[in-house]
């Protein structure tokens, strides 16, 4: 694979962590919080592709068969879980969920990194190196995150706590899409 190939491939594959980013971050992220769901986005984005080549060609027909129902399965979820947070009345005193730490972040995580598994898959079919395209995948959804995550607290800033309903409408939407186009 050429440069140019890795980094488009990079690219489309960041768009739906960015996506994802933006809608968590129009919920209100710290600095921190942005790290660390730039941080596990990349990691992923990084990992999937090496176990996808790894699995290589016996496997493909399995995974193709229902990946794109765990994604969607896990988008909606946290997607149906924002639009709940974003319509009930806040306590005060309750907790705001933190959806970059634990269960959420892991789920997220996964959803937005399955199509990384697929072109690790296609790499390893076509016997092509995984480590530097892998590398430059993972840093560029880390990058495309943080800066998603910095695009929703301005949204929000302006938009204000219905924000978190249009996230919960985006996470629907890429879940719907990624069934969609399977």
């Amino acid at each position: 694979m050429s440069l140019w190939e890795i980094i488009i491939l990079a690219v489309v594959l960041g768009i739906d962590a960015a996506s994802v980013a933006l809608a968590i971050g129009a919920c209100g992220c710290s600095f921190k919080q942005g790290c660390r769901l730039s941080l596990s986005f990349g990691s992923f984005q990084f990992i999937m592709p090496i176990i996808g080549w790894f699995l290589g060609k016996n496997v493909v027909s399995l995974i193709q068969k229902f990946d794109h129902w765990v994604a969607f399965s896990l988008l909606l979820i946290i997607g149906a879980k924002m639009l709940y947070e974003a319509f009930k009345h806040d306590d005060e005193d309750a907790p705001k969920c933190d959806r970059t730490t634990g269960w959420n972040l892991f789920a997220l995580s996964i959803a937005t990194s399955i199509d990384a598994l697929g072109a690790g898959l296609i790499m390893g079919i076509k016997n092509v190196g995984f480590l530097y395209p892998s590398s430059v995948i993972g840093v560029t959804a880390a990058v495309m995150t943080f800066v998603g995550v910095k695009l929703g607290n301005v949204l929000s800033s302006v938009v204000g706590k219905r924000m978190e309903a249009v996230g919960g409408i985006v996470l629907i939407g890429l879940g719907i899409k990624m069934l969609l186009t399977a």
